[in-house]
């Protein structure tokens, strides 16, 4: 039988930790709960997520092969939710495939996530 794990948390390589904690703790309404220069920590309990600096890290182009993972996040208003996020600092890319269905934005360092209206 294999052994089953707890998931604990989701760790992001990005420059700015502390930067991308706070942009992330905005949109998630959680809590920044550790932040120092090359490490930070939000979450709200029961999900965490870390940020790692990497000063290597370079943002996959998109649309592109190179993608690796992003973040889908549920919202009661989409619209609302994307003009909030892109003045925390969030960019919109050109390319979305969503058929406007979702939005695919970026964070301020260029990872990826979808904002997707919430299931009734």
């Amino acid at each position: 039988m294999t052994m089953t794990a707890k998931f604990l948390a989701v760790n992001i390589d990005c420059a700015d930790p502390r930067g991308l904690a706070e942009f992330y703790s905005k949109v998630f309404g959680y809590e920044v709960q550790y932040a120092e220069d090359t490490y930070a920590g939000i979450g709200d309990g029961t999900m965490s997520i870390y940020f790692q600096q990497n000063l290597d890290r370079r943002p996959a182009a998109w649309p592109g092969p190179d993608k690796h993972f992003h973040l889908d996040v549920l919202v009661p208003d989409v619209a609302q939710a994307v003009e909030d996020y892109l003045k925390l600092g969030a960019s919109k890319p050109d390319f979305q495939p969503g058929e406007g269905k979702w939005i695919v934005l970026a964070d301020p360092e260029g990872h990826l996530f979808c904002v997707c209206p919430q299931r009734d």
